[in-house]
């Protein structure tokens, strides 16, 4: 997809807060300090438009980015991040969840996992909860370019197993570095956002 226009147009807390112009949308769920707002720069050939952090745990709302005036990217509080109160990420928990079994618009979720490591309990409980409500998804393993080239066919049968993902989940093994998968990210989105 040639990216002619992308920006944000909101951040939201509430339903009441969400676009109302009934657009898809493709929401991107990963542990904090993943890689999404890496992700969704690359994706979208923009810089700064989504904040990059040195401090996981930044995003506290949906940030809804409109992309062609098509779609929806719309990026979720990531989890995992110690340092938040329980309260505060029960808070986000819900608000995902709501978020993700209720919104009607929502075509797919790309669940970004980070290929260096084997994926967390968090990102086993998200692909769970994914599978158990029949969301539609699809991973990226990101940071890819940090694991050499002789290792990776290990660690993604690791990464599958450890997920525990059915053989017809999709993947996509990317870098926003370098931009390898690029081209295969954007065609998983591109049908998603067809259906």
């Amino acid at each position: 997809m040639k990216v002619n226009f992308a920006e944000i147009v909101i951040s939201a807390v509430t339903p009441k807060q969400y676009p109302k112009n009934f657009l898809p949308e493709i929401a991107l769920a990963g542990r904090s300090n993943v890689g999404k707002s890496s992700f969704i720069n690359r994706l979208l050939k923009r810089k700064n438009l989504a904040r990059t952090s040195s401090k996981p745990g930044k995003t506290q709302t949906l940030n809804f980015y409109l992309v062609n005036e098509l779609f929806f990217f719309v990026d979720v509080p990531g989890y995992g991040y110690a340092k938040v109160s329980k309260t505060e990420r029960e808070k986000w928990g819900k608000m995902i969840e709501d978020y993700l079994t209720t919104r009607k618009m929502v075509k797919a979720v790309v669940l970004l996992v980070d290929f260096r490591h084997l994926p967390t309990s968090d990102d086993i409980q998200m692909a769970n909860f994914l599978i158990y409500y029949n969301i539609p998804f699809h991973v990226v393993f990101t940071k890819v370019d940090k694991v050499s080239k002789s290792k990776r066919q290990g660690q993604l049968q690791q990464a599958i197993n450890a997920l525990e993902i059915r053989d017809d989940t999709e993947y996509t093994l990317f870098s926003a570095t370098t931009g390898e998968g690029f081209d295969k990210a954007w065609q998983v989105i591109e049908e998603a956002i067809k259906k």
